[in-house]
């Protein structure tokens, strides 16, 4: 019989980290994303007015999972609802419970959740690769401890599958696109030298963790003289609301052997960049720019070929481009996975209900919506 210890302070954390790092490399799909050094990170700096809700599911012999879960306030189509959800908050594209035993974790973790006290409105499990590693396990945990959930797709990202040859792959993509590649990359050689600059530690456990903060602040340089350095989304690596944790969390990448920053260097100078997370061979790409002053020569185009070049050479097994600009992605992509949400209306709150009713309108008469809130 299982039993589930649950855990609100981020300090309490601590006394997991061997389990919990003993778990991730375990977990199926696993990223960077599921390690604690990510989550210490990500509350230190956004955890303001969010309740921690982590579940480590204990089995009859040993631990069996962990399951993190947060309490955040959403704006909603009916009003500010609180919402229990997985705590990426968008900065990956899928996520669920750690270690080996996801099914009996979620079982376990959603029962607890059932017989809690409810500090939610809304149980809103999101990121959840319904395709891929979760068989179907989420809605049927749900359904069998008495959680009933709507299914309904939340995003959609471009993949490269690094299998077989790089060869194979290049000549895959469409012809007119490779040859404008190849173009740029014959352009920029006209410049100078093009070197590509792959900085991928192994990490604190085998005493490489140099962070190269010459490399990263190259980075932050290029974003900055980019159109990222005017933009006022706050979601580019240079600005203001995101900068701090963003580099506080390239600290903990690299001390965990996550971090994988790309630099296109022409003469010796950076002209643009990719910066990812990379763990057990599935490379997540966070954030990307390049020089406006060498535009004209596509070095975002000739930066990304070298990297996934690279990828193949090194033996990694996907590329996962993110979400959002499909359209500049698709030619790279070989194929297009899409994450989803599976949400508990509880009967007892009409605002949820009220919720329910307005999104399955949305889908009646406009048809499946992706990420409708």
């Amino acid at each position: 019989m299982s039993h589930v210890e649950e855990i609100n302070d981020l300090g309490r954390l601590d006394d997991y980290r061997l389990l919990w790092n003993a778990l991730w490399p375990e977990t199926p799909g696993a990223s960077f994303f599921h390690s604690l050094d990510w989550l210490r990170t990500f509350w230190r700096h956004f955890g303001d007015g969010q309740r921690l809700r982590v579940l480590v599911v204990h089995g009859p012999e040993r631990p069996l999972g962990i399951l993190p879960l947060v309490v955040r306030t959403e704006k909603t189509r009916v009003g500010r609802l609180r919402v229990l959800n997985y705590p990426l908050h968008d900065w990956g594209t899928f996520y669920g419970p750690i270690g080996p035993n996801p099914t009996a974790t979620l079982l376990a973790g959603l029962r607890h959740v059932r017989r809690s006290p409810r500090d939610w409105d809304l149980l809103d499990l999101r990121w959840v690769d319904r395709h891929g590693v979760d068989h179907g396990r989420t809605p049927t945990a749900m359904q069998q401890v008495g959680l009933p959930c709507r299914p309904q797709a939340w995003a959609q990202a471009a993949m490269v599958e690094l299998t077989g040859s790089w060869e194979e792959y290049w000549q895959g993509r469409p012809k007119k696109f490779r040859h404008n590649a190849e173009r740029c990359r014959r352009r920029l050689a006209e410049r100078g030298k093009v070197e590509l600059v792959r900085y991928r530690p192994e990490g604190s456990a085998y005493g490489d963790d140099d962070p190269r903060w010459d490399l990263y602040d190259a980075c932050l340089r290029i974003a900055k003289s980019s159109w990222q350095g005017a933009s006022t989304s706050g979601t580019t690596l240079c600005h203001g609301c995101v900068c701090d944790y963003l580099r506080d969390t390239h600290l903990a990448a690299v001390r965990a052997g996550a971090a994988d920053l790309c630099l296109l260097m022409l003469d010796g100078r950076p002209i643009a960049f990719i910066y990812h997370y990379q763990y057990q061979g599935r490379v997540y790409g966070l954030r990307k720019g390049h020089d406006r002053e060498f535009a004209c020569f596509g070095p975002g185009i000739v930066l990304q070929q070298m990297v996934l070049e690279n990828s193949f050479r090194r033996r990694d097994c996907l590329y996962d481009m993110g979400v959002g600009s499909l359209g500049v992605k698709r030619h790279w992509q070989t194929t297009l996975a899409a994450s989803y949400r599976y949400t508990h209306f509880p009967l007892s709150s009409p605002r949820t209900q009220l919720l329910r009713m307005k999104r399955w309108l949305v889908e009646r008469f406009a048809g499946p919506q992706v990420a409708c809130a």
